[in-house]
C-alpha cells in the first residue's frame, strides 16, 4: 500500500474534531488500514473520547495525542491553533490529514502549509451557517485553500458546493466506504429481540422504521417527526426508533408520540439497521452520510434526502423511489408509507444496495484512495492529469 522503498515508514497525522458519528468512523477506519499497511498513523483527536477510546481499541501502533479543541468555533480557538503545533512537533509527521471543519481550521492556521496537508471537510462549514456566518465561513475556506496540498471531498456533489463558493485548489473526490464484513445483513427478528424490551409492538412485528445519527438540525430529526403522523396513520402500528445523541434531544422527545423511541448514542448501529424495515435519514446537509451506506450493507431499503452525496450513494434505479426533497416532511412521509406497505419491494431494494457497496463503497477502496492521494501530495507518485480524481 505504501511504496516498499520508504524508509523510515510513511508518518501521517490525521487531526479530527468531531468525536463521533461518520466522521469518527471514518477516521478510525483509515488508521486501521494505514497501519496495517506499515504507516506509522497518530491521531490528535479530545481526550476521553467516543473517537479516542475507539482508536485506542485498535489493534497495532495507532497512537492517540491528546488534543483540547471544541466542536464549534469559539474562544477557545488561539489554544487549539496552540495544541495543534505542540502536536506536530511531537510527532513530526510527513503528512498531515485534517478532518471536518473545526480541525481543517485549527490545522491550517497552525501549519500555514509547513507540513504536506491534505483537508478533508466531510460537507462544507458554510452549509451549517446563514447570513454573515455562512459568508465568514465561505471567506475563510478560499482563504485557507492555499494551505492545503489537496482538498479531499467525499462526494462530486461536495467538489461541486466548494467550486462554486469559490474554493480553489487541488481537489480529490474519494467516496465514502464501509466495512461490509462489520455491516452486513442480519436475521431481523433476532436483532429486534436483542434490541427491543419486551412487549414493544416492533418486537412483535410492527413494521419498524430506523433512523441512525446525531440528534442535531443538520439530521434532520424534526422533519421525520413533522412526517410521522402521515405514516403512523397510512401505516397503522408502524413504530420509529431514533438512535443517537446530541443538541436537540430534549426538544426532539418533548414533541415525539409513544410510537418513537430514543435509543440513544451506541457504539455499534449494525444491529439496528438489521432490525429495521426502512432506514432513513432527512439530512438538511451533508457530505455524503455514512448511515445509508451502513444500512444499504446490511441489505435495508434506505430514504434520504436529496443533499449532497446523497444521489451518488444510492444505485442509479433506485433514486426515483428513495430520494425526497430536504425539509419537505409530506415527501418524506409518502416515500415512507411506499416502502412499509411493499415487502418485496424492500427486499429488492435491500439486496441491490447490498450489491452496491460491495462495488462502490467498500472502506478498503476508499482507504486505498486516499493512500494514493498521499503519494501524490508527497511525490512518491506522478499527480494525476485531472484535478478531480474520482473512484
Amino acid at each position: 500500500m505504501y511504496p516498499p522503498q520508504a524508509s523510515p515508514p510513511v508518518r501521517v497525522l490525521h487531526i479530527c474534531q468531531p468525536v463521533d458519528g461518520g466522521v469518527a468512523r471514518v477516521v478510525v477506519d483509515l488508521a486501521a488500514a494505514q497501519a496495517a499497511a506499515g504507516a506509522q498513523v497518530h491521531v490528535a483527536c479530545p481526550a476521553d473520547s467516543p473517537l479516542s477510546r475507539s482508536l485506542g481499541a485498535l489493534p497495532g501502533t495507532v497512537r492517540v495525542h491528546p488534543w483540547a479543541a471544541s466542536r464549534s468555533p469559539g474562544r477557545t480557538l488561539a489554544s487549539e491553533v496552540r495544541g495543534v503545533r505542540r502536536v506536530v512537533d511531537a510527532v513530526a509527521p510527513d503528512l498531515v490529514h485534517a478532518h471536518s471543519a473545526k480541525a481543517g481550521l485549527a490545522a491550517r492556521l497552525a501549519l500555514r502549509g509547513k507540513v504536506p496537508t491534505v483537508f478533508q471537510p466531510h460537507a462544507w462549514s458554510f452549509e451549517a451557517a446563514d447570513g454573515v456566518t455562512g459568508l465568514l465561513a465561505r471567506r475563510w475556506e478560499r482563504a485557507a485553500a492555499r494551505w492545503a496540498a489537496r482538498i479531499v471531498c467525499v462526494s462530486e456533489a461536495e467538489w461541486v458546493t466548494g467550486r462554486r463558493a469559490g474554493i480553489t485548489g487541488d481537489y480529490s473526490v474519494i467516496p465514502n466506504g464501509v466495512d461490509p464484513e462489520r455491516f452486513s445483513p442480519g436475521d431481523r427478528a433476532a436483532a429486534r429481540e436483542r434490541l427491543l424490551p419486551p412487549g414493544h409492538p416492533a418486537r412483535e412485528g410492527a413494521p419498524l422504521v430506523v433512523c441512525v445519527g446525531r440528534l442535531c438540525r443538520q439530521k434532520g430529526q424534526d422533519v421525520l417527526l413533522g412526517a410521522w403522523p402521515q405514516v403512523s396513520c397510512e401505516v397503522p402500528g408502524t413504530q420509529l426508533v431514533l438512535v443517537g445523541e446530541g443538541p436537540e434531544s430534549a426538544p426532539l422527545r418533548a414533541r415525539a408520540g409513544r410510537t418513537v423511541t430514543f435509543a440513544g448514542a451506541v457504539a455499534d448501529a449494525g444491529p439496528w439497521y438489521q432490525a429495521a424495515d426502512v432506514v432513513v435519514l432527512p439530512s438538511r446537509w451533508e457530505g455524503m452520510a455514512l448511515a445509508p451506506l451502513e444500512a444499504m450493507a446490511c441489505a435495508r431499503p434506505v430514504v434520504v434526502t436529496d443533499v449532497n452525496g446523497a444521489r451518488e450513494s444510492l444505485p442509479l434505479v433506485d433514486r426515483g423511489r428513495c430520494l425526497v426533497p430536504p425539509e419537505d416532511s409530506g415527501a418524506l412521509a409518502r416515500s415512507l408509507v411506499a416502502l412499509l406497505r411493499d415487502g418485496e419491494l424492500r427486499e429488492q431494494l435491500g439486496a441491490r444496495g447490498r450489491r452496491h457497496v460491495l462495488t462502490r463503497h467498500d472502506a478498503e477502496r476508499s482507504a486505498e484512495a486516499v493512500t494514493a492521494v498521499y503519494r501524490e501530495v508527497l511525490g512518491t507518485a506522478p499527480i494525476k492529469d485531472r484535478e478531480c480524481t474520482t473512484t
